[in-house]
């Protein structure tokens, strides 16, 4: 692939853990209830609901995690904004009825690159499953070798950080091309009380992604969660 002296891909990251809580991985969903209605009025990036009860189709530019049992928020770019100027205020959660005092809260600002990288690789893991299949590609995942299911995983997950991009108002150049090699291993998981089938494990691509962002399916619920490691 040649390689191009395009100017860097910019975004503006803002991530709040809450580092004395503990929660269960499926209750970033309710995290994310919690925060869309406490501030329901201000803006749809939080809920990705208008006024009218309309979706906001879109890459989500605020994203509600657990990670590794921290509740964890994660803001691109508008998105990055609120976080600062909203959470802050947060003095206490409700998961679920269990009400958290919040003791402490750590917030961190970036400007981080993103794009198609023409000096080396990178690996990264998904830290919480990846719910990369819609129902057509499930039936084409069940249907193929084993060999043939990780290269349509890898053409989903490749399809998947295109779409990543194209919500940070990235566009690739015709001389830049995402490459990538995954290994990953299939997980059965409740999502809104039906089984679904995610990923786990590891890819290698030359695309730059932030940590901690989400790919794929319900990334604003926190799956699909991706650490960068090198």
């Amino acid at each position: 692939m040649e390689t191009t002296d395009t100017k860097p891909h910019t975004i503006q990251t803002t991530t709040l853990r809450f580092p004395d809580l503990r929660l269960q991985r499926r209750e970033a969903a309710q995290l994310r209830g919690y925060f869309g209605n406490l501030f329901r009025e201000h803006s749809p990036l939080l809920h990705n609901h208008y006024e009218d009860g309309s979706l906001r189709y879109g890459y989500p530019l605020v994203q509600y995690k657990v990670i590794k049992g921290v509740p964890t928020l994660l803001g691109l770019e508008e998105g990055a904004g609120l976080l600062t100027e909203l959470f802050l205020q947060v003095r206490e959660l409700d998961i679920a009825g269990t009400h958290y005092t919040i003791q402490g809260k750590d917030l961190r600002q970036e400007k981080v690159a993103i794009g198609v990288d023409p000096s080396g690789l990178h690996q990264y893991t998904f830290v919480n499953p990846w719910l990369g299949l819609n129902e057509a590609n499930y039936q084409k995942y069940k249907k193929a070798s084993p060999e043939e299911q990780q290269k349509l995983l890898q053409r989903v997950l490749t399809g998947n950080i295109l779409s990543f991009y194209k919500g940070m108002a990235l566009r690739l150049s015709p001389d830049e091309r995402i490459l990538l090699t995954a290994k990953l291993s299939p997980k059965r998981i409740n999502f809104k009380n039906q089984e679904m089938l995610g990923f786990t494990g590891e890819f290698t691509t030359n695309a730059l992604l932030p940590g901690a962002v989400g790919l794929g399916k319900a990334v604003s619920r926190g799956f699909g969660v991706v650490s960068f490691n090198g």
